[in-house]
């Protein structure tokens, strides 16, 4: 590196190694400066660098750990960079996430940043235990091979009292889903507290399992301080004899998330990942941070399943478009230097007359499909709304339109009868 003023960041002539991470930056800036500048500041200010270069308390040993802007696209507004391994501890999201988007996003020349993706070399990845049970472990865990694993959030999301959300709960096993889960907000509530809930459901659970047969799965939100989800944990899967929870990743914390993982280490213990608050920082195409990046943080801190978004046939907003939810699909199915794969999860409006888009789009089986209110909200009952789920399922299995299949299925009928067979806008992208 020459000097320490932002434009000796720039090291175009200098590509990055396999040991070394890239980040991909879309950035907008004041005009006061030029495109090079921001760039620079980027990475000087993620790496060793600040504003005054001539700091005294600089020796040189420093200058092996400067990132480096190794391409630019100024007509694209892009720019990547590198970054030795040295400067971040392995093993450790949360340093990782201080140092690429801690403090850049301050920088006052810097009118708008996006943070696109990241490339992690094996070593790093591999410092990291990844999903404990991974789609195969899923679907060992329910016997289900050839379709979708089918979901359902029990609807309202918070207002129901234990006993009456462990009845709607039965009622969907019941009809035949797969698996029932908390909403991202219901945790230890005055109208329905946690214990009494986890017993209650569980309860449920088992008598659903008896009479249909099939293995079923309760996704329960832990998501509190540490030591209460530890606590909140060992309860349902221990004393209780579950063998799933929900954690809130993105409001509880990386190092929470990483924490837990440990915590249920060789217990055969899946966890949900619910993106609650994703879209805070993902939503915008020009500001935020992606969620292709933030997916694959939370693929490495040790989920098995992970809400990634309906491919465009929910009433969520579709960040990047059918494409991009793809893209990360295939990575939370992909090879990832080992790690065990993740459930893409299709949440968020669905419903029986929308699962061949999603199917389609997904171009596997492999994803799981939730329906909230696309179950309960069935005029004819959360039982049906279930069957209608499956029906919906064996309609594409067999290759028979929806509607067509309806014509002989009268909670499929009463599902599209209400909500159509047409992703909100009438696409699915």
């Amino acid at each position: 590196m020459r000097g320490m003023g932002y434009k000796d960041f720039i090291q175009l002539d200098s590509p990055a190694t396999q040991d070394e991470f890239v980040c991909t930056f879309r950035v907008e800036h004041d005009p006061a400066v030029d495109f090079a500048w921001a760039a620079g500041a980027l990475a000087a200010e993620s790496s060793i660098g600040t504003w005054d270069p001539g700091l005294t308390t600089m020796t040189g040993e420093e200058r092996q750990y400067g990132a480096r802007v190794i391409k630019m696209d100024e007509a694209k507004k892009l720019a990547w960079i590198a970054y030795p391994p040295g400067l971040f501890e392995f093993g450790n999201l949360s340093q990782l996430l201080s140092s690429v988007v801690g403090n850049v996003y301050g920088l006052k020349e810097v009118r708008k940043l996006r943070f696109v993706d990241i490339e992690m070399p094996a070593k790093f990845v591999k410092s990291f235990r990844g999903p404990q049970l991974g789609m195969e472990g899923v679907r060992k865990m329910t016997g289900i091979q050839g379709r979708p694993i089918l979901g359902t959030i029990v609807k309202p999301k918070l207002g129901l009292s234990s006993d009456n959300w462990a009845k709607a709960a039965y009622n969907a096993w019941r009809g035949g889903i797969d698996f029932v889960k908390d909403d991202e907000n219901l945790t230890n509530m005055v109208f329905n507290g946690f214990y009494d809930r986890a017993r209650k459901v569980m309860e449920a659970k088992k008598k659903a399992e008896r009479e249909t047969g099939e293995k079923k799965l309760y996704f329960c939100n832990v998501s509190a301080p540490v030591s209460e989800m530890k606590k909140r944990a060992d309860f349902v899967c221990g004393e209780m004899g579950n063998n799933y929870v929900m954690i809130d990743v993105l409001t509880v914390g990386w190092s929470a998330v990483q924490e837990m993982r440990d915590h249920l280490e060789g217990k055969g213990i899946g966890i949900h990942a619910h993106r609650a608050m994703h879209g805070a920082f993902s939503r915008l195409e020009d500001h935020g941070i992606d969620m292709l990046p933030v997916s694959k943080w939370i693929r490495m801190a040790g989920s098995d399943t992970l809400h990634a978004g309906t491919l465009g046939a929910g009433k969520m907003f579709t960040e990047g478009g059918k494409s991009h939810a793809r893209a990360i699909y295939d990575m939370l199915r992909g090879e990832m230097y080992g790690l065990k794969t993740v459930f893409p999860v299709a949440s968020g409006g669905m419903h029986p007359g929308v699962i061949h888009h999603v199917w389609d789009a997904s171009g596997s089986p492999d994803f799981c499909a939730a329906a909230g209110g696309g179950v309960h909200g069935n005029p004819l009952g959360s039982e049906a709304g279930a069957r209608a789920m499956r029906q919906a399922v064996e309609a594409y299995q067999k290759g028979i339109p929806v509607e067509e299949y309806a014509k002989k299925h009268d909670e499929l009928a009463a599902a599209i009868k209400r909500w159509g067979t047409k992703p909100p806008g009438g696409s699915s992208e």
